[in-house]
């Protein structure tokens, strides 16, 4: 009897959107024949995407609870659960900018960041069992859990895993694999997007968020053994219908900002899918010419990718009312509340209405392609 093949997830970031991934693991759940079973020994998250692999990998001993208990969580989040979005800290923030600037930082130091998420580090640490990550190693139940940030001080993409023994460490240009023992720190450093959040500091290095610098978002996963990756993407589905419309327009900040994440947490994704699809078809060219196939160590990884079927624009746009006052107006009068501006608000509008929304998206999307799931899962 064939060994299963050895499967990694991969859970890329995108804020608010990675509510999306939650639904397509809870229809993945419905396809297993056993529920409780972990289908994915080694999992991989950056940003938002990293704290539901680390939900995902704490209750790996029975994957169909430990991503119910993670769309309840998604499902009653607010926005005052992430970051502070009082009319207070505005006033603060915009006075502290202001006189900084015009300081040069020697009346009040420079601000860390735009907006203050130490109501995420709360939220984090009331619902995250970091303590149950070793005990599914243990136990037989998970391989490895990866997390990745980028190291202000070094330059480089930092992965942090924790998993079985046997795993080494690694380093490539630019990037490299670090054993530690994953905790809130790791979280909160993997999700830091520069200038909105501010950097978290792991022993002597500041890091920001993993998405950032991160040439390969594929290799964590095939590093730690991972012999098929099925990757939960964030890439939105954008009507043409909004582009034609717009044709000729000046770009809005909220548009140009919105861009900049785009470009962040969605394009190196695709220029290392590319890559990977490049290397499958020279080995499958290779593997018809023995003498040639001996002389590389490149290999064949089927990939299974998934992103949501809809414009995550057009959701969240029927959505932005549920900001709150300060923050309505200051994404209006950036233009996020506009259509061609609304990519900055998918990954800010962290309320039940939307984040239900996006679940319900992922899990169509999961059911829809149940088959080609299921024969990817060897189920």
């Amino acid at each position: 009897m064939r060994r299963p093949s050895k499967i990694g997830l991969v859970l890329s970031g995108g804020g608010a959107r990675a509510a999306y991934q939650v639904g397509v693991l809870l229809g993945i759940a419905r396809l297993l024949p056993d529920p409780q079973r972990n289908p994915f020994p080694i999992i991989c998250g950056t940003s938002a995407g990293a704290i539901n692999a680390v939900a995902l990998a704490s209750g790996a001993g029975n994957y169909q609870l430990a991503v119910a208990t993670l769309a309840k969580v998604w499902k009653q989040l607010h926005i005052p659960d992430i970051y502070d979005a009082s009319t207070a800290y505005f006033v603060k923030t915009f006075l502290h900018f202001g006189v900084s600037l015009l300081s040069a930082g020697h009346a009040w130091p420079n601000p860390q960041s735009f907006l203050d998420n130490a109501p995420l580090r709360a939220t984090l640490s009331q619902t995250m069992q970091f303590g149950a990550i070793a005990s599914a190693i243990d136990g037989g139940y998970l391989e490895a859990l990866a997390l990745t940030a980028s190291c202000y001080t070094t330059g480089m993409s930092v992965t942090f895993f924790q998993g079985q023994e046997e795993l080494e460490e690694w380093t490539r240009y630019q990037r490299l694999g670090l054993r530690e023992q994953i905790g809130l720190d790791h979280v909160m450093a993997t999700s830091a997007i520069p200038l909105i959040f501010p950097s978290v500091r792991i022993g002597e290095k500041f890091y920001c968020d993993g998405a950032v610098r991160q040439l390969s978002p594929l290799s964590p996963a095939l590093h730690l053994g991972a012999e098929k990756l099925f990757v939960v993407g964030l890439a939105s589905q954008r009507p043409d219908t909004i582009e034609r419309r717009n044709i000729g327009a000046y770009p809005m900040p909220a548009q140009i900002f919105g861009h900049l994440l785009n470009s962040v947490f969605i394009d190196s994704m695709a220029v290392d899918m590319e890559r990977l699809t490049r290397i499958n078809h020279t080995v499958s060219l290779l593997q018809s010419n023995e003498a040639l196939a001996c002389q590389t160590r490149l290999k064949k990884v089927e990939i299974f990718q998934l992103n949501p079927s809809r414009s995550l624009e057009g959701i969240v746009y029927r959505h932005t009312r549920l900001f709150p006052p300060i923050l309505r107006f200051i994404m209006k009068g950036a233009g996020a509340t506009r259509q061609r501006g609304t990519a900055l608000a998918t990954y800010l509008l962290f309320e039940p209405d939307y984040c239900r929304e996006l679940i319900a998206l992922g899990y169509r999307d999961a059911l829809h392609h149940r088959e080609e799931i299921r024969q990817f899962l060897e189920l």
